[in-house]
């Protein structure tokens, strides 16, 4: 049951254009923009090799983030989700099948991005094993975050706040501007995000070859069990 539910929820996923082009587009836009016109002081070397991981941990956040929380804010309001909630599949079914099909649309992502960064000139480095755990782990925070808003907000303010902290988060995560380009104080507190801690533990690993970034993967492990947690004890299912 939770195979098919999550085949349904992948073709819906694709199917919606507007979603698509959050998810899908405007990160390889954003990839291409800043890497080819010089906007942003990304450091020494290539800007590509400092976009490229932080364009990756925008696309696991469109998708399990703004995406999932504005789709599935919008499904509980038609009463999709009231419809589902009394079918044989367990509620717990339900969101486990809303994450596998964010995680198939965030491998079809990652293809993208990768195949326009290298096209572009990335040369990547690092353990792919670290890269899978930070995707993974990454993915499980947002998607967390995104049900939890999904679940407690109405549709309508589930679109603004879900827009607007992909916003925030694009230009404060460390995604295209550097987190050493703020203040002392900000950059402490922005750190700890689950968008800074994703794309600068995929730079570390990608652009700088280092080693298992356990710092990193332990403040997406926070962020999952406490967002995922809180969506399963919070989430109103009407």
């Amino acid at each position: 049951m939770i195979a098919a539910q999550a085949v349904l929820e992948t073709k819906m996923l694709l199917r919606n254009g507007e979603q698509l082009l959050l998810t899908v587009v405007i990160p390889t836009l954003l990839l291409v923009l800043f890497s080819t016109v010089d906007v942003v002081d990304t450091g020494e070397g290539e800007a590509v090799d400092f976009l490229a991981p932080g364009i990756l941990a925008l696309a696991v956040m469109s998708t399990a983030f703004t995406g999932q929380a504005i789709a599935t804010g919008f499904e509980r309001r038609y009463g999709v989700l009231k419809r589902l909630a009394a079918s044989p599949l367990p509620r717990w079914g339900l969101m486990t099948a809303k994450t596998l099909s964010v995680l198939v649309t965030e491998i079809l992502q990652v293809a993208l991005v990768t195949v326009v960064a290298l096209a572009l000139g990335w040369s990547p480095q690092g353990d792919p094993v670290s890269v899978f755990l930070l995707l993974v782990l990454g993915t499980a925070a947002f998607s967390g975050l995104g049900l939890l808003m999904a679940g407690t907000l109405k549709a309508e303010a589930t679109l603004a706040a879900a827009n607007l902290v992909f916003l925030l988060l694009l230009v404060g995560g460390g995604v295209v501007v550097p987190l050493d380009r703020f203040p002392d104080g900000a950059r402490d507190v922005l750190g700890l995000l689950p968008i800074s801690a994703l794309s600068e533990g995929l730079r570390d690993v990608l652009q700088h070859g280092a080693g298992m970034p356990w710092g990193n993967l332990a403040t997406l492990a926070v962020w999952a069990v406490a967002g995922l947690a809180a969506a399963g004890k919070l989430f109103r299912w009407e």
